[in-house]
């Protein structure tokens, strides 16, 4: 793998997210309901390595896993195709619901592969803005403090309440998928997360998460209420004073998502701000799960003077 990536310049932190933790052979004899490692699998056309992919589970990975990396020599779109299948076959024999890709758009071969022959659907969209980090930051008002395990149901509250209701049910998550794992130590990446508060009311109107894998570049994804006036100029100042704690020299991304009610507000402040789209990538689900399109009627009924309740047994 290391001959096959050598024109990376982050050739050994790839290496390093492979191959990094000595528990990975016994991770792999876990039960799905129990991994918390990404896990990864090659294509081996005798002793040569075609490509590789690495899935990555979330906090509940029998309802969503995560197609983290994917690698295969240039244009063998039947080596990727085979790395997807395999993932995806081996996962939902195990009860795995639901898978999620992103894919960059300048990357319209692999995205029909994924959609044309891996059943997969697109979603929307999510952009990566870079952020310059001003010389001197700005006061910041806002109440923020360090997140709790006690805050992860008011959290995931949030954030389903900020989806756009058509991608509630394939997006949705539950307050285990916030809350801090057991093993957070072996993660992939390190993450810092916060909260706004009230200080009166004690209300949480907002989150953010500041996640990196290589300690150089870091990646704000912030949760807004819908109904809180929140001053987003200031959360990414608070968000960047975190970082400055830890680390002299750095970059800095804020994540945005077009399947959030606020998602297009924050990319026209972020272009009237001139910062630099740097990445778009379209949000691609495989799932078990099927919408039901028509609602069901329930309720109760009269018929010859008995009420139902519409669960009738009928005599065989």
């Amino acid at each position: 793998m290391q001959e096959m990536i050598s024109f990376l310049n982050n050739r050994d932190a790839f290496i390093s997210n492979i191959m990094f933790n000595p528990l990975l052979p016994l991770h792999h004899l876990l039960p799905l309901k129990f991994k918390f490692l990404p896990e990864s699998y090659v294509l081996k056309d005798k002793k040569e390595i075609k490509g590789l992919i690495t899935i990555a589970p979330s906090k509940c990975p029998v309802k969503r896993l995560e197609i983290l990396r994917l690698f295969f020599e240039e244009n063998c779109y039947e080596d990727a195709y085979e790395l997807i299948q395999y993932a995806v076959s081996k996962y939902k024999a195990r009860g795995a619901i639901s898978f999620i890709v992103r894919v960059d758009d300048t990357l319209p071969d692999l995205l029909r592969v994924f959609v044309s022959k891996c059943g997969f659907s697109q979603l929307s969209y999510e952009r990566l803005w870079r952020i310059p980090v001003p010389e001197n930051l700005e006061a910041v008002d806002e109440d923020f403090r360090e997140f709790r395990n006690s805050d992860a149901a008011m959290v995931s509250s949030l954030y389903n309440e900020s989806l756009l209701p058509h991608f509630r049910p394939l997006l949705s998550s539950d307050t285990k998928e916030f809350k801090e794992a057991a093993f957070r130590g072996l993660s992939y990446f390190s993450e810092y997360k916060f909260v706004i508060e009230d200080r009166k009311s004690k209300n949480i109107s907002g989150y953010i998460s500041i996640k990196t894998s290589d300690n150089e570049n870091y990646i704000f994804d912030i949760i807004q209420s819908s109904w809180a006036d929140i001053d987003i100029n200031a959360v990414i100042n608070f968000g960047i004073k975190q970082v400055q704690k830890r680390q002299k020299t750095f970059n800095v991304f804020v994540k945005t998502k077009k399947y959030t009610q606020l998602g297009e507000k924050y990319e026209q402040l972020f272009m009237e701000h001139r910062f630099e789209c740097v990445q778009n990538q379209i949000v691609l689900t495989n799932s078990s799960a099927k919408i039901i399109k028509e609602q069901v009627r329930t309720g109760r009924f009269t018929i010859l003077n008995q009420f139902c309740d519409g669960s009738i047994n009928v005599p065989g």
